[in-house]
């Protein structure tokens, strides 16, 4: 058995070690069970979960929060549009927001996105090249293209 402090007491009984942690009205806690004898340490439980639980309070203050905003577009969207688009995305770069980008096609546009996909890409990737960069290859899938833009740390 282990006291607060954390120095030896001994082997004692079960009883014997229930009885010394009520005087001094701390709890008994089994804290390695699988030695023989089995360790114990006569502590404050409450006051220990209490601690425990600022602990992961500010490691979860301290953690960096990934916030990820989508953008969705056709392949023959507009120039203005497309601005206005590329406009808010800038803004959430700035912000340290990854951006996701999906260029979807519907219908008759599958037909030409092997022209009008990769040309608005390089529309995409040109206008937003100062504030972020591209984080992995674009992904042309069956029936959209999507990719993720991080923000430059320059």
């Amino acid at each position: 058995m282990i006291d607060n402090e954390g120095k030896s007491l001994g082997i004692f009984d079960l009883q014997n070690a229930l009885k010394m942690a009520d005087d001094l009205n701390l709890d008994l806690v089994e804290i390695n069970p699988n030695t023989d004898p089995p360790v114990c340490k006569i502590m404050d439980y409450s006051k220990f979960k209490y601690n425990q639980m600022k602990k992961a309070k500010e490691a979860r203050k301290h953690q960096q929060e990934i916030v990820i905003k989508s953008i969705q577009m056709g392949p023959n969207i507009k120039d203005h549009d497309l601005e206005i688009k590329l406009k808010h995305a800038l803004e959430f770069l700035e912000k340290n927001y990854k951006v996701n980008f999906s260029i979807q096609y519907k219908g008759r546009d599958l037909e030409h996105k092997d022209k009008t996909g990769p040309e608005l890409l390089n529309k995409i990737l040109k206008y937003i090249s100062e504030k972020g960069k591209l984080e992995k290859d674009p992904v042309f899938d069956a029936k959209e293209i999507y990719f993720s833009i991080i923000p430059r740390k320059d």
